[in-house]
């Protein structure tokens, strides 16, 4: 329990942190938000009309009194409005959130479900075929870019085959086959480089495993090849892979941005990305805030989760 709460602490440090970087960075980026608003259509604003609109968002207090409201609107759940509708923060990340949070897991899904048994099967005969190809075919879609994977899909599946839609959005309650059917590509554009990568760490992982000393005793002893595999070797594998895959899911919270403007996916990245162009103070940190917390979230589950893999971890 002391090596839980210590990890726990360790993640409230660094989200906290995290609030306190993006609001300095924030503001300290050169350009005035509220002449950028003002200024959309291309004519010099009216200086009484920044200084109102300054006093209306709260920018002309001290930086340190915007900090401290910040502070107290995000433990009250209150992330703000945006500078650009006047919308509530916290309605437009949970509209758009969770159709990224179900992209990266669709493609986790497809990621673990062909890397981690083809790399087990492809360590357990080195130099085979099977081996030799999977090597191959990752390192092609390692080196191959989301937007070039995803247009190719489109071409094929799309506009070739016209098996799928080019792209899209449409709730599950609407309409659940049009749904998974405009989900598909996108997943599979971020699943291709997410399934090369376990696959290579769990290739080279259970390769290791497989020669420690504890295993060949147990071979020594006659235990089943089966048995083997599930207690030694895939427990004591599973550690550097899962460490990959939580860096690899985070990074994807906000590193889908090309999958969405290919497919046209209405998603978490691409609302950042339109906030930042609109120096939308209140958007860009409330956005880059949930990314973090769920990435520190992601990673303490990790932790969580190595003690009890390898109870060793608990003792540091």
């Amino acid at each position: 329990m002391i090596w839980a709460a210590k990890r726990i602490g360790t993640s409230l440090l660094l989200v906290w942190l995290v609030i306190t970087l993006v609001f300095l960075a924030i503001h300290f980026v050169p350009g005035d938000p509220a002449e950028l608003l003002l200024s959309q259509g291309g004519a010099a604003p009216d200086p009484d009309q920044v200084a109102q609109l300054h006093e209306q968002l709260g920018l002309d207090r001290p930086l340190l009194e915007q900090y401290a409201g910040n502070l107290r609107g995000l433990v009250h759940g209150d992330l703000g409005q945006s500078m650009q509708d006047q919308a509530p923060v916290v309605d437009s990340i949970a509209d758009r959130l969770p159709r990224t949070l179900e992209l990266i897991a669709a493609a986790a899904v497809v990621a673990l479900g062909v890397g981690i048994p083809l790399g087990t099967a492809a360590a357990t005969r080195p130099g085979g075929w099977l081996d030799r190809i999977g090597t191959a075919v990752a390192a092609l879609l390692l080196s191959l870019p989301v937007f070039v994977l995803g247009t190719l899909l489109v071409l094929v599946f799309a506009q070739t085959l016209h098996w799928l839609p080019a792209g899209g959005y449409i709730s599950l309650t609407t309409n659940p086959v049009r749904h998974f059917q405009l989900l598909a590509m996108p997943a599979l554009t971020i699943a291709a480089g997410l399934a090369a990568v376990v696959y290579r760490i769990t290739r080279g992982a259970v390769a290791d495993v497989r020669q420690r000393d504890y295993v060949r005793t147990a071979r020594a002893k006659g235990v089943a090849p089966a048995r083997i595999m599930r207690r030694h070797v895939l427990r004591n594998a599973l550690i550097p892979v899962a460490t990959v895959i939580g860096l690899q899911l985070g990074g994807l919270l906000g590193g889908t941005v090309l999958v969405e403007y290919v497919f046209n996916y209405p998603g978490l990245s691409g609302l950042l990305i339109d906030a930042v162009s609109a120096r939308d103070y209140p958007m860009v940190e409330g956005i880059v805030l949930v990314i973090s917390v769920l990435f520190v979230g992601l990673n303490l589950l990790l932790d969580l989760l190595y003690g009890v893999l390898d109870p060793r971890v608990r003792q540091a």
